[in-house]
């Protein structure tokens, strides 16, 4: 099976400060769904209020990021499913839950992970 990525940033959730716990039953009730299904790997939302930093091989730790990556935020939900149209279903039900389009991504297999 293959490991998807499904993701959105936060500016594509337009939805006012009092419709977000509606929004947060949705998409729980969906992590749920994907659970029972046994498609759940790990999902959740970055906290950007902590600023990203850079940690070297020896350790040295420098404040922020590469600058190709310096918009990652949001949502992400990865899940493990037979095919990419599985994937796709699934990506469907989660933008209905978060009221935004879903970015899908395919993880490279690796035998190891």
């Amino acid at each position: 099976m293959t490991k998807y990525l499904i993701s959105f940033p936060s500016g594509a959730m337009d939805v006012p400060a009092e419709g977000l716990h509606v929004v947060a039953d949705a998409s729980h009730a969906v992590v749920e769904e994907a659970k029972k299904a046994g498609v759940w790997v790990f999902g959740g939302g970055i906290d950007e209020s902590v600023p990203p930093v850079l940690v070297d091989g020896d350790g040295t730790v420098t404040e922020g990021t590469y600058p190709q990556t310096r918009q990652i935020e949001g949502g992400y939900t990865v899940l493990e499913v037979p095919t990419r149209d599985e994937a796709l279903e699934w990506a469907a039900k989660i933008a209905v839950a978060c009221r935004c389009p879903q970015e899908v991504r395919a993880f490279q297999h690796d035998p190891a992970s």
